[in-house]
């Protein structure tokens, strides 16, 4: 005969809060567990990046207070907020704009220089 499972909880309805999943004991009953909602990783901030942070832990925000520093973030520059290939993406953008600046004040004191000749 099959075993009849009864709700622990006051709440009957299949609401998001109330998921279950059925579980065996050491005793050979099968009982109900409530299973607590899953959690997502963050979003990189640029926008630009498919999918979810690689590194970040997925958790519900009330267990995200409650972690220590280090497994909210990756160790580099924008570490938990933003992807690797954005901050490269920036990083070089940023080099290669500094050296433009360079070459156009290079140029300029060029023809400064056969100006005053």
């Amino acid at each position: 005969m099959v075993q009849h499972l009864t709700c622990c909880r006051r709440l009957s309805y299949n609401t998001a809060s109330n998921k279950t999943r059925l579980s065996q004991t050491p005793g050979n009953r099968i009982i109900y567990l409530y299973t607590k909602k899953v959690g997502k990783a963050p979003k990189s901030a640029c926008g630009v990046g498919p999918g979810r942070l690689q590194g970040v832990r997925a958790m519900r925000p009330k267990v995200l207070t409650r972690l220590s520093k280090m497994k909210k973030h990756i160790s580099r520059a924008y570490g938990g907020s933003m992807c690797a290939k954005c901050i490269h993406d920036r990083t070089k953008r940023a080099f290669l704009i500094k050296e433009q600046k360079i070459i156009v004040k290079v140029l300029k004191t060029q023809t400064q220089s056969q100006k005053a000749k």
